[in-house]
Formats: structure tokens, C-alpha cells, sequence
């Protein structure tokens, strides 16, 4: 970057991307500005208010491999408030809950006969010790399990799961995605083949805060509730940005560096300088959208963490109880559960209010705990993300568009680029910083 710390950085988007990029330019001598349209940072880890603490509005915990997320914990001498659990996994099917958190629990799962329990458990053994991902690109996950695994297993275990993943895209997506899977999860086992969780004590609101502090204490901004609205180019060279605020005041700024951390197909639409091939990488990418569902219930739903969902009936994927990992004293005795789905973008919950959601999932808590009445909810929250989840197809990783864009000065960072792994804070965290480096070695 011409080895000058007095280039003007524009960072678009307040997620972790963002804020990684941030921490990493800052550190090296430079500041930055960083452009919010939402009034909170963290993007699809931010959190709300519940009284006395916070709670993420989608999920979140740690696995032991998310070292970037760590290290950056540690930096802020936050490490202490990282609270490792063992985790309970369990498979809903056919009204029935089962547990599968490793191996005995796959080897007593009756809905499928002996030997394909045999023959899964050691084609996860396997996938779990590839190294060599990108052979799977050219393969889709719904082939490669149907062949592998068996039209059984797929049929009853990876069927529903990809389809409640990728709704309409399910036939599409690459085994690297799946691949990625297995290899994120087998990370966070201990020796005993325990799969083990992290939480942040505080919620992720900790290190959001964190993060927002460092920035503003070292010659930088944060714009909350400020939506870009175009990017300026001359002679194919980034000059600046136009931005606007909640209350209607627009504003020129001149940048020689902006660092793009938000969906893709939005960028297009801030800049019209960007060859068609380049924009077309853009566009192409599709994303599948998240809604979650938030009980605070005076009782457990089940005794399990994670509860994957195998009935296409029941309008979500995953039941998630957080207090079933982490105590609920610390929530005034409340049991947080998440019913939470991955949506195409013209499902009909998008138009839906909160509360016709919510009823409508009701009757599906009494499928999975047939004593659960209204009276066990003390209250309810929906959170919503159009772009929560890039659709990975065959041979993804000659798709995704370089971090370095054909317009000098304009980077990206976004959530479709963190491929192999999958979509995660932590390797937002080191898209982020990798970025910032890159950048600053121009």
C-alpha cells in the first residue's frame, strides 16, 4: 500500500470480517472507517438485550480449532471467558429422538440396518482424515453419500439434512462442502472422541465490544446506521464513497482503500465500473437466507444440545438448546432453545410476522416433546438473514471472485470467500485478516 500510513481505508460492513480487518490495519499504524447500515456490529454474531446479559440472535459457539477466533480472544486477555463444554448431539426421526454424538450412538441407531450403520461409521472415519479436499469439487454431496454411504443412509440421514441446509440447492451442493463438515467437527474431539464447545461467558457481545473499542481508541470511526451507497472510481482507481445515514444526511468521503465485507451480488450495485465477467462472479454466487426462532422456556425441551431435524413436516432444520450446553442461571433460569432454518429467498416467512411464525412452529415442539404446552413459554424472538449461507456447487472454487478486485483499490472479503470451510466467525475472522495483509503488502 505504497508503504504510507497515510492512505485513507474505508471498510464496508460491521460483521467479523469487517472488524478483523479493522483490528489488523489499525495494528500495523493505519486507520480506518468502518461503515454500518445496521445500528449494532457483529453481523450474523451479534447479539440482543435480555436484561441483565446478552444472547446471540443466531447461534453460536466455539469449536477447539477456531484458532483465529481464539487468538483473538486472547489478544483482548478475554481467554478466561471461554467456558469448553462437552457437547449432546441428537437425530429426530420418525418421532422419535435418538442420540448421536459418536460412535456407540451411530452404532445403536436403529432406523438404519447394522450394516449401513457399519458402513457409515467408517466413511465418517474417513472423510474425517482426508486432507486432499479438492477432489471432491467435482462430485455432489448428494452423489457421493448415495454411492458411499448407501441409498439407506442417505435416504434417512443426509437427504434431510442437505435439503434443510440448502432447500431447493440440495441436489447441487459439492461434497467439499460437506467434506468441510466432517473436518470441522472432528477438530473439536477430544482423545476420548468427545466432541467439545466453546462459549463465550458474556455472549459474542464481549468481543464485539471489544473490537468497537480498539477501533474508536485509535484514530478511527465506526458509522453505525450508515448504508453505502456508491463507490467512486477514476481511471479504474477507487477515490471514494457515498454514504448515508438513518436521519437522511448524505456524505462524500474520499478513500484510497475500501475492503468490501458484505454479500457479494450487493456490490454491483454500489459500482458500476466492474467488468461483466467480475460482476458476474458476483451475481453468480446465490446465498440461502436463516431464520431463527428464539424460546426462553421454563423448561428443557429435550436433554440434548444440537437436535438435528428428519421430518419434512417440522419447518426447521435444527432445534438447538444453548442452555442444555451452558447454564441457565445465567439467563434468570431460563432454557434458550433456537428453532432455526435455511431459507430460499422467496420463502413465505419472509412476509410473515413474528407471531405467525412462532405459532405455527408450536405445534412441531409438541412432536419432539409431547408435554410441551404454551405454558413453558415465557418468551419468544425471531431474527432474520436474507444472506446467511453461500450455496457451494461443483467446482466452487473456480466461482468465487479474487479478494482483489480488476478496480485498483477495492478488495473483498465476504462470507462466500472463506471456502474451503464452510461459513463460521472464525474464518471470517481470518478472511479478514489475511485480507488486511495482503492489502497492506501492495
Amino acid at each position: 500500500m505504497n508503504n504510507t500510513k497515510n492512505n485513507r481505508i474505508a471498510i464496508i460492513g460491521g460483521g467479523y470480517s469487517g472488524l478483523s480487518a479493522a483490528h489488523s490495519f489499525i495494528k500495523s499504524g493505519y486507520s480506518v472507517d468502518v461503515y454500518e447500515a445496521a445500528p449494532f456490529l457483529g453481523g450474523l454474531a451479534s447479539t440482543f438485550n435480555i436484561g441483565d446479559t446478552e444472547v446471540e440472535k443466531f447461534y453460536h459457539h466455539l469449536f477447539l480449532s477456531d484458532n483465529y477466533l481464539i487468538d483473538l480472544l486472547k489478544e483482548f486477555n478475554l481467554q478466561d471467558r471461554i467456558i469448553w463444554k462437552n457437547s449432546s448431539t441428537s437425530y429426530f426421526y420418525k418421532g422419535k429422538i435418538y442420540p448421536f454424538t459418536g460412535p456407540i450412538d451411530l452404532l445403536k441407531f436403529t432406523p438404519v440396518n447394522f450394516i449401513n450403520r457399519i458402513r457409515m461409521g467408517l466413511l465418517a472415519l474417513y472423510l474425517q482424515r482426508v486432507k486432499n479436499w479438492k477432489k471432491y469439487e467435482k462430485v455432489t454431496a448428494a452423489e457421493y453419500m448415495k454411492k458411499y454411504a448407501g441409498s439407506q443412509n442417505y435416504k434417512i440421514i443426509w437427504e434431510p439434512l442437505l435439503k434443510g441446509k440448502f432447500s431447493d440447492y440440495y441436489e447441487d451442493v459439492s461434497m467439499s462442502w460437506l467434506w468441510s463438515k466432517f473436518a470441522t467437527r472432528v477438530a473439536s474431539r477430544d482423545r476420548n472422541f468427545q466432541e467439545k464447545l466453546g462459549y463465550i461467558d458474556g455472549s459474542w457481545h464481549i468481543l464485539t465490544d471489544a473490537l468497537a473499542t480498539f477501533i474508536t481508541s485509535h484514530n478511527s470511526k465506526i458509522h453505525l446506521k450508515t448504508r453505502v451507497t456508491k463507490i467512486h472510481v477514476d481511471n479504474n482507481r477507487i477515490t471514494g464513497l457515498d454514504s448515508i445515514d438513518n436521519e437522511g444526511n448524505h456524505k462524500t468521503e474520499t478513500f484510497d482503500i475500501i475492503l468490501s465485507t458484505i454479500p457479494t451480488f450487493y456490490l454491483p450495485n454500489l459500482i458500476q465500473e466492474l467488468p461483466d465477467d467480475y460482476t458476474k462472479r458476483l451475481t453468480d454466487i446465490q446465498y440461502e437466507g436463516a431464520i431463527a426462532a428464539v424460546w426462553f422456556l421454563n423448561k428443557p425441551l429435550s436433554n440434548s444440545y444440537w437436535m438435528n431435524i428428519s421430518d419434512p413436516d417440522i419447518p426447521f432444520l435444527l432445534a438447538l438448546e444453548h442452555t442444555n450446553l451452558f447454564d441457565s442461571n445465567s439467563y434468570n433460569g431460563n432454557h434458550i432453545l433456537y428453532t432455526a432454518d435455511y431459507v430460499t429467498q422467496n420463502d413465505p416467512r419472509w412476509q410473515m410476522d413474528d407471531e405467525t411464525i412462532l405459532n405455527s412452529y408450536i405445534p412441531h415442539l409438541k412432536k419432539i416433546n409431547p408435554q410441551f404446552t404454551k405454558s413453558w413459554i415465557n418468551k419468544t424472538y425471531i431474527h432474520k438473514e436474507r444472506a446467511a449461507q453461500p450455496v457451494v456447487t461443483l467446482n466452487y472454487s473456480d466461482k468465487i471472485p479474487n479478494t482483489k478486485s480488476p478496480i485498483e483499490g477495492l478488495w473483498l472479503a465476504a462470507m462466500s470467500q472463506v471456502y474451503p470451510q464452510d461459513r463460521g466467525t472464525n474464518y471470517s475472522i481470518g478472511l479478514g485478516k489475511k485480507v488486511a495483509e495482503d492489502i497492506m503488502e501492495k
